[in-house]
Formats: structure tokens, sequence, C-alpha cells
């Protein structure tokens, strides 16, 4: 089975003021996608909600040290969400799962690198 990371992209400041019951119906579609996976053969291996960017901190290594600083990386209209681990066989299956919980926004799945291929730099 190859791992696909699934990062959730999307309107931030909507969900924020979404009512309780928009919320609610996300969190459907997400059981909805998560119990159609398992019938499907996908392993969903982790995932999570994440924190509003706004409580991100960012750092880099600098020729000085370590630079730290707070807020999201960039400002934008979407920001990463959540995401997904999934394990499967059938990615087309999976691409067409995931609509059930996009709801519009994009969703990016890219094959995560098997720990014993090493860095990229090493093939």
């Amino acid at each position: 089975m190859t791992e696909y990371m699934v990062l959730l992209h999307g309107d931030e400041e909507r969900w924020l003021q979404s009512d309780p019951a928009t919320q609610r119906a996300a969190f459907a579609r997400h059981g909805e996608f998560s119990r159609l996976a398992a019938e499907h053969g996908h392993r969903i291996t982790g995932g999570a909600e994440l924190s509003p960017a706004a409580t991100a901190t960012i750092v880099r290594g600098t020729a000085d040290g370590v630079s730290i600083s707070e807020g999201p990386y960039a400002e934008t209209v979407e920001q990463l969400g959540g995401y997904y681990l999934v394990e499967t066989d059938d990615l087309p299956d999976l691409l067409q799962l995931l609509g059930i919980i996009s709801d519009g926004e994009p969703v990016e799945v890219r094959p995560t690198v098997p720990e014993h291929d090493g860095p990229a730099a090493e093939r």
C-alpha cells in the first residue's frame, strides 16, 4: 500500500464564522468519508483538524542561528486546516471519496516518501 498525505485547505475565516449547524454538517461529511474509506479498503492512519493559522509559529534556520516568527507563513485566503494520512492501493477511488469533504475547497493529495527510500538526493 502507498501512504498519502491529504492536506485540507480552506477559507479559515468562513469556517470560524460559520454557525454550529454548518460545522456539524462538515464533521458529518468527514465521518461519512472515514466510513466509506474503510469500506472501500483505504486505511486512515492519522489526521487532525489544525488550530487557526494565527496560532502558527514559523521557524527558519539562518546563518545567524534561528529565526522565529508568529502567525501564518503567508497571507492567503486558503489556509491549511487539517490533514489525513491514508494508506491505499486505489488512489483513483480515494480521490473520488475526498470529494465528500471538499465542499468546494481544495484538497491536496501527495504520496509520502517511504522511510527506506531516504532523501530524494540519494536516489
